[in-house]
């Protein structure tokens, strides 16, 4: 038999398992809120890819003596290289014309790592997070999970070639080989956890430290299918009696994992334990014989179609989700169905038209040398091109028209710059100190990042005689006492709870004015918790304080301001699709919040809340840009010199409360703004 012709018994069950697993992935990136934790079907890619490669390795050293390398790599070429290729230059060139030019450029570096099967370090390094909202406009995002199954392949047949050096005994060969995966997934799941809490990038993308489900997938192998571990009847298989229910309980672990797990949940860690052991427990029942129970659900001739062109799917379902964001500005699920429809339409003829003729063609395998150092040239040669489109891209973003909307991104407040935000990386409380130390009235603008937005407008409404002004922020630390996971960190934000308790003690011992607070919308926290975690941050300082403001959160855009503006600059026709980057002001989840801000506020005498959001987006419209002047600095956050337009509208707002607050009240010794 020769090392091309090498094969595995056709398993129906696994291709369904594809089929679910694909779905799941599809599911999740389309927003479909109740499996957002579909991303798990990658976990099932990767315990199949370990158990399939296992068994079609130790096949070939059982029946050839030796394992052809170079025959293995132009196998894995042929499979998986055409399709990516042509996924990768038709992504490229459609960004190129319909992405803004300041954001191609990062899209190209991207692009680059992928034709090589480096985007997952690339990621790990870049400190991108899968789960983060930026994250979901990267159109290669999805190319991470590729890259560690490439650089499985790549390292894989070396280390079974290893720990099977000296042994020609079957038994003695089947030992050595449970032993070496044993240590593989006890080291690599050990070290993922360990690393999930501290460096979840690392976690998330390294192959290292997603060797263990390869790992399981292996040793499903040897411990369940009977051609690997003897020559014993089927009806002698470990599990044979209990086979149905392993098979239901393996595809309801899978379920379970979509269904519970999502961004705000560190990942993987031991949570993609749940998903891996269901993904064994499903491929160990099919290999028992009667094949019922889960094996015939997986069989439907539906989830066959579907999971035989799983990779052409995965390949194309995510830049098709974000080009068609691109395009057409409503993010509805009508909207996102139509892309997912779209996707699957590039898939069928990806498949039909790429991955199916080329797997099937033996010249790519008969001279695999030749297939290597070619796939090697053409690798080299997306990323040259995409090197390319990236210089290209910067270029076009320092054209006059778009320069404004690049500069739109970094206009935000000076406190950055003056190091008065410590964000993730302490719990130390970093107080900025404006106007006269020795003022004799105090103002405190404390916050998150939506907190400091305000810097410029609060600024400039204190910067008066006898006024200073003291800010105390961290970005991502919401002002309700309550503990939040941040996907970021992959973790709970201590620091945020610790910094926060510290803050509103040292406030308190101020005695200031006027304290101001400002929060993201964070989707994260409950009503109850909006409202109990919200009066516990009011009761540590309202006696303290003469008055303190609550800023209504800012209505978020459905896209990035600058970017829309700069991609209707670059491309006037995508205007018939998008509008003019407009957006509703309000939506039910923002209402909700701010209703909870004012019960909040209702328990203390001297707490009011500040809606501005008519001054931001007047007639409940939201524009990237008004009167010449840019709203947004991405799709949240206001930008510093808009912001500061709003002085003037602000401080009536102040007045208006503290003057009916003063006339209400016997204690008039507190001052209104000079």
């Amino acid at each position: 038999m020769k090392a091309s012709e090498y094969r595995l018994g056709y398993r129906a069950d696994i291709e369904g398992l594809r089929a679910v697993a694909i779905l799941l992935v599809v599911a999740a990136h389309a927003g479909v809120t109740w499996l957002a934790g579909g991303f798990v079907g990658v976990d099932v890619f990767f315990v199949l890819s370990g158990y399939l490669i296992t068994g079609l390795l130790l096949q070939e050293i059982e029946k050839n003596g030796r394992l052809e390398f170079a025959n293995f790599y132009a196998r894995r070429l042929r499979r998986l290289l055409p399709a990516l290729l042509v996924m990768l230059v038709c992504t490229c060139l459609a960004s190129a014309a319909l992405m803004a030019p300041g954001a191609q450029g990062d899209q190209a570096i991207a692009g680059a790592a992928s034709s090589l099967w480096l985007s997952n370090i690339h990621f790990a390094f870049g400190k991108l997070d899968y789960f983060s909202p930026g994250a979901a406009s990267d159109l290669f995002l999805h190319t991470w999970s590729l890259g560690v199954e490439e650089q499985f392949y790549l390292v894989w047949p070396a280390l079974m070639v290893l720990a099977l050096l000296g042994t020609a005994n079957r038994t003695t060969r089947i030992k050595r080989l449970r032993l070496a995966m044993t240590i593989i997934a006890g080291t690599s799941l050990g070290v993922c956890i360990a690393l999930t809490p501290s460096s979840p990038q690392m976690a998330f993308y390294m192959m290292p430290l997603r060797a263990w489900q390869f790992a399981v997938g292996a040793l499903a192998w040897l411990y369940f299918n009977t051609s690997a571990t003897s020559a014993a009847p089927r009806q002698q298989h470990p599990i044979a009696g209990a086979s149905d229910y392993i098979g239901w309980l393996g595809l309801t672990l899978i379920f379970i994992a979509a269904f519970w797990f999502d961004k705000d949940g560190s990942y993987p860690g031991w949570r993609a334990m749940v998903p891996t052991v269901g993904a064994v427990a499903v491929i160990a029942a099919g290999v028992c014989p009667g094949r019922k129970g889960v094996f015939r659900s997986l069989d439907c001739r539906p989830l066959q179609l579907i999971g035989r062109i799983s990779y052409s799917w995965y390949l194309w379902h995510w830049p098709v989700l974000i080009l068609g964001g691109t395009v057409f500005a409503n993010g509805g699920p009508i909207y996102r169905a139509i892309l997912v429809g779209l996707s699957l339409i590039f898939a069928v003829l990806s498949y039909q038209g790429i991955e199916s003729p080329i797997r099937h063609q033996v010249r790519w395998v008969s001279r695999p040398g030749f297939t290597v150092i070619g796939s090697l040239v053409l690798m080299v040669v997306s990323t040259l091109l995409c090197l390319n489109w990236s210089n290209a891209s910067i270029a076009w973003a320092y054209i006059p028209s778009q320069q404004r909307y690049a500069a739109a991104h970094g206009d935000s407040p000076i406190l950055y710059v003056l190091g008065c935000d410590d964000w993730f990386h302490s719990d130390t409380v970093n107080i900025c100190s404006f106007g006269d130390k020795h003022a004799i009235h105090t103002a405190v603008l404390m916050g998150d990042s939506i907190g400091a937005q305000w810097f410029p407008a609060v600024a400039k409404v204190f910067g008066r005689p006898h006024w200073r002004l003291l800010v105390i922020t961290k970005s991502a630390c919401p002002m309700v006492d309550e503990p939040i996971f941040y996907p970021q960190i992959g973790r709970i934000y201590t620091e945020c709870g610790t910094w926060r308790s510290n803050a509103l003690t040292q406030i308190s011992a101020m005695h200031p004015d006027i304290v101001m607070l400002g929060t993201v919308q964070t989707a994260q926290y409950n009503r109850a918790q909006w409202i109990k975690g919200t009066t516990r941050v009011l009761s540590k300082i309202s006696s303290t304080t003469g008055h303190v403001y609550l800023f209504r959160g800012t209505p978020h855009l459905p896209f990035d301001g600058p970017n829309c503006l700069a991609m209707q600059s670059w491309q006037s026709w995508l205007l018939s699709f998008r509008g003019n980057c407009i957006a509703p002001a309000f939506d039910q989840h923002g209402d909700d919040i701010y209703q909870w801000l004012q019960l909040a506020s209702k328990s203390f005498d001297n707490v009011s809340t500040l809606d501005l959001s008519e001054a931001i987006c007047p007639h409940e419209q939201c524009a990237a840009e008004r009167n010449g002047v840019i709203v947004y600095r991405d799709s949240q956050h206001l930008t510093a010199s808009f912001v500061e337009s709003l002085s003037d509208q602000l401080a009536q707002k102040i007045d208006a409360q503290l003057a009916k607050r003063l006339s209400t009240s016997s204690q008039t010794t507190r001052p209104t703004l000079p």
